[in-house]
């Protein structure tokens, strides 16, 4: 099923991450300390062989030193996950304001997803006493939707638009260090090489000026739900991925694609800017055959991918942002495509309209 979009648009985008950035082999050489002789000579040749891998060159993560990660209590962690996506989505938050000439004031709804921690009340809840917004305000949190779920939370920020008429904004926030845990397993050594931690906010409104949201859908396989997915082990999450999640991926998006595009009369090639989740090298390069995109325009997944990591659903958001900021012409389509748990694949299709402006409109930081 498409979603029709009416004048709701993005006014701006902002995202951050934690200022602890770590290269990819002091982050091996780390794990390597603690943990070789509980892996396999097999496991061993694998995490070498992951980390040192160039489509990830650095990632950003809400610790102040790798060993806080060692041992973590998880009690520990909560407290960490919490503090740090609250201070990440606070700071979001307040630049994407910014950036939109708009102050706290303004925010008739908020919505926050993240799959990396939970808290009740929500993480919303923080928001609102942080930032002071109104105590009336539309709030709510998502959870479970994985590296997909900003464009969910997107939909769900322009339905209150629709309703409303007012400024809303939507963050998506991930502190997978919260999850982390190493063990003789691919699935965490791979995670645990190429996750991160980040948060971006996004102010939707009603005005004329912004990136226009026209369509959107969403895809579930839940056969395959076992292929991404958190798993429950004594009271904690443990990353689970599949060895064939690039071709479940790969045809995920190409069936959203295909359902988002066919409605609207138009095709692959008529879309310019594909803001692609970054899920891996191996993902990029899946999608981008199937889906029939050229190089350069997987430029900026990749890109995000070597600069910062995979951080869960933000990072669609910093894909969009790095689009945005080589400059998007007017009337240019731009499709954003996002997966992860469920199996789920979601797309939004926006454009760039500057037909009553002199100059480029959308504010990015």
């Amino acid at each position: 099923m498409i979603t029709l979009h009416e004048n709701s648009r993005i006014a701006s985008v902002a995202v951050v991450t934690p200022p602890y950035g770590i290269e990819q082999a002091k982050a091996v050489a780390i794990l390597n300390k603690y943990y070789s002789d509980k892996l396999s000579p097999r496991n061993l040749e694998v995490m070498q062989k992951v980390f040192a891998h160039p489509s990830i060159q650095r990632r950003y993560l809400a610790i102040e030193n790798p060993e806080v990660l060692i041992n973590e209590e998880p009690d520990a962690r909560i407290a960490r996950f919490t503090h740090w996506a609250v201070k990440l989505s606070k700071e979001a938050i307040l630049n994407a304001l910014n950036q939109a000439g708009l102050t706290v004031d303004a925010v008739s709804g908020l919505v926050v997803n993240t799959c990396t921690g939970y808290v009740c009340p929500g993480l919303s809840t923080y928001l609102i006493g942080e930032l002071g917004l109104s105590r009336e305000i539309r709030a709510y949190d998502l959870v479970g939707s994985g590296c997909g779920g900003a464009i969910p939370n997107l939909q769900i920020c322009e339905d209150i638009v629709k309703q409303t008429g007012d400024c809303v904004v939507s963050v998506s926030v991930e502190i997978c260090s919260a999850t982390f845990q190493m063990g003789d397993n691919p699935s965490l050594i791979i995670s645990n090489a190429i996750f991160s931690d980040g948060a971006a906010a996004v102010v939707l409104w009603n005005q004329t000026k912004g990136l226009e949201l026209v369509a959107s859908t969403s895809s579930y396989a839940t056969e395959h739900r076992d292929a991404i997915r958190y798993i429950h082990k004594n009271g904690q999450l443990y990353n689970q991925l599949s060895l064939s999640l690039p071709s479940l991926a790969r045809e995920a998006v190409a069936k959203v694609v295909k359902n988002l595009l066919k409605p609207m009369g138009l095709r692959v090639a008529d879309i310019k800017h594909w803001a692609l989740h970054p899920g891996g090298e191996k993902i990029i390069n899946a999608v981008r055959d199937e889906v029939g995109l050229s190089e350069e325009q997987v430029h900026a997944s990749r890109a995000v991918l070597a600069e910062y990591g995979n951080m869960s659903s933000p990072t669609v958001w910093f894909v969009l942002q790095k689009i945005l900021n080589r400059g998007i012409a007017h009337r240019d389509w731009c499709i954003m495509v996002a997966f992860g748990a469920g199996l789920s694949a979601h797309a939004f299709l926006l454009r760039v309209d500057f037909a009553n402006e002199s100059s480029n409109y959308i504010h990015y930081q």
